[in-house]
């Protein structure tokens, strides 16, 4: 009995030291996501509009979140750090307008980029305080317009089907990196542009071409939806979460 005890807990410091290790391993670089609120919105769930007013027709930040190039990601790297929304006061207007929140119930956006902080931004503290996190995030969406490089190519939020090919060759030629596409199903089973994925290097500054791909679950072609006075929302009837 002892000596099944004795290996138990042999076992269990080995599983302990590969999570601290894992955890402590630096990144190799980051995902900037972008997603199209037409596509969060246009499901089941549906989606809430932030109480300091009704985003814009563009893709807003999901996140700026660190990996690894065999496809594993960091999350939650240090308990003891704590959002404090008085250390980013000056990005409040940027945030608001480019990083803003959908989810359900509806907020100021501050439960937002506390999680955004929190399980990813505590993993760039390397790199990173919590300004510079967020200012990162700020800059990378100033380079990339998405809507401009899609519409530019005749691809417009309109509710038609396009290729995925043809989006991801439309944002390549505007910004010189291929994207990756992830998309969402409707509850019309019909797949949506929801996100698209850039990579930044590891100072978090400049695009890359990716070390790996996120999954996509894409088919060939794809629904770009509306988003305004035709696209589906909520305001009270929702519980849709953060990633």
């Amino acid at each position: 009995m002892k000596t099944s005890c004795r290996v138990l807990i042999h076992i269990l410091v080995i599983q302990l030291l590969t999570v601290l290790s894992i955890s402590s391993r630096e990144f190799d670089f980051f995902y900037f996501v972008q997603q199209w609120p037409g596509s969060y919105c246009d499901t089941r769930r549906s989606c809430c509009y932030p109480t300091t007013g009704k985003p814009e027709a563009d893709f807003g930040i999901h996140g700026l979140w660190p990996n690894y190039d065999d496809g594993t990601y960091p999350s939650n790297c240090d308990s003891s750090i704590r959002f404090d929304s008085s250390k980013i006061s000056d990005l409040k207007s940027g945030l608001e307008r480019y990083w803003p929140t959908l989810a359900c119930p509806s907020s100021d956006g501050n439960k937002f980029w506390a999680h955004e902080w929190t399980k990813h931004g505590s993993c760039a503290e390397s790199v990173f305080d919590e300004h510079g996190y967020f200012q990162a995030g700020l800059n990378l969406r100033k380079q990339v317009n998405l809507l401009q490089a899609l519409e530019s190519a005749g691809i417009k939020p309109d509710g038609r089907f396009y290729s995925v090919e043809k989006i991801k060759e439309a944002i390549q030629e505007a910004i010189g990196f291929a994207p990756g596409i992830e998309c969402n199903v409707d509850a019309s089973k019909n797949h949506q542009l929801y996100q698209v994925y850039l990579c930044v290097d590891h100072s978090g500054t400049k695009l890359i071409e990716c070390p790996v791909a996120p999954s996509s679950r894409c088919g060939y072609k794809i629904e770009f939806p509306s988003f305004g006075k035709h696209g589906r929302d909520a305001s009270l009837d929702s519980d849709h979460t953060e990633l």
